[in-house]
């Protein structure tokens, strides 16, 4: 088989299993080859040395990186008809002791970006969050580990403020996730000296109404994501924390004034993707069940907003305070309660959140 047939085939078998990842692992005699299927590696075919070698080199080519080089990670992206979508593969290489080299494929459709009410499984929180749009300045931060929908959530959210609202949108990513001409994207480049700070000044200038940043990363971004809110644009960003309230301690930490922060948070949401029950599996729903719920994940959001961000804000501080809003593990159980999630789904989120590694009941 040629190789173009060969990676058409192993994307096409991707895609109909809805993976997000294609990991190519080099073992002794050959290469093992796992697709992420709704949060769980799965493994999937073998090739040979010279087979995995070939379809890695045919990759790094499509990505325009260097294939001589196998000594240093690499990174780079193309895009890809598949059965009839168009889709964009994301690229990273990463040496090992074996001399050879990994590949890991992030696979990104390009179709349209979904509805938040369709995306929430409790459609209360979509409706929360739709309602934060109408605000017409401030700063909104999403957190949650790598693949719990946050650029998803975002991309919704900025299309309903384009189409529903008429602002004028611009977003700046690393890298473009998904392209779509009803606002302007910005790619960072920091070869090119378009860095996430250099970016959003630049983007400042160019009359934004809202503005997406896909990550605040350092101190200066942060700075800077303030400053566009304080000045009348409504800012969405993501950063990297545990739970909702953690989102505040860490604009702390990065220096930012307690005067700035309490000016300009609208809310934070700490999200999660979650595997929904099968009606005919349970549970253990497999990846090639297609009888079962069309949607077979969902995002949980924890959402802090109005009193309880401004009694966060105060325990931040130094003061006493109280808040109620609902915890990621309330609203998992309350999943758990009307028959969505199973117990098994609880218990892998929550033990993973839990850094002493016990489940709390």
């Amino acid at each position: 088989m040629m190789i173009e047939e060969t990676v058409e085939q192993l994307l096409q078998e991707a895609l109909t299993f809805d993976s997000t990842d294609i990991h190519f692992t080099p073992r002794k005699h050959g290469y093992a080859v796992q697709i992420r299927s709704h949060g769980q590696l799965l493994p999937h075919c073998e090739f040979s040395l010279r087979e995995g070698e070939r379809l890695i080199s045919h990759f790094k080519f499509m990505a325009s990186m260097d294939i001589g080089e196998k000594r240093k990670p690499q990174s780079g992206s193309f895009q890809l008809e598949v059965l009839g979508f168009l889709i964009s593969l994301r690229i990273s290489t990463l040496p090992t002791a074996l001399s050879k080299e990994s590949l890991v494929i992030r696979l990104l459709p390009q179709q349209g970006v979904p509805d938040l009410l369709q995306l929430s499984l409790f459609p209360s929180s979509a409706k929360k969050l739709l309602a934060f749009l109408s605000h017409a300045h401030g700063l909104i931060i999403f957190t949650g580990p790598t693949g719990s929908g946050k650029t998803t959530t975002l991309y919704s959210l900025i299309q309903h403020s384009a189409s529903q609202h008429g602002r004028n949108v611009i977003t700046l990513e690393d890298p473009v996730e998904k392209q779509n001409d009803q606002w302007l994207q910005v790619q960072v480049n920091e070869k090119a000296g378009v860095t996430y700070s250099a970016g959003l000044k630049a983007i400042l200038r160019h009359d934004p109404d809202v503005i997406m940043v896909g990550e605040i990363r350092d101190e200066e971004t942060a700075r800077i994501a303030i400053r566009a809110a304080l000045t009348g644009h409504l800012v969405l960003t993501t950063l990297h924390t545990r739970d909702a309230k953690g989102a505040v301690f860490r604009l702390l930490e990065f220096g930012l004034k307690w005067h700035e922060i309490q000016q300009t948070l609208v809310g934070v949401t700490a999200q999660r993707l979650v595997n929904l029950l099968c009606s005919k599996c349970g549970a253990d729903c497999s990846p090639h069940c297609r009888s079962g719920k069309k949607r077979k994940q969902a995002t949980v959001y924890e959402i802090l907003n109005g009193s309880d961000l401004q009694a966060v804000l105060k325990e931040a501080k130094g003061e006493q305070s109280t808040y109620h809003y609902p915890l990621l593990k309330d609203l998992l159980r309350k999943g758990i309660a009307l028959g969505y999630l199973s117990q098994t789904e609880y218990d892998r989120w929550i033990f993973e959140e839990t850094e002493d590694g016990e489940i709390p009941r």
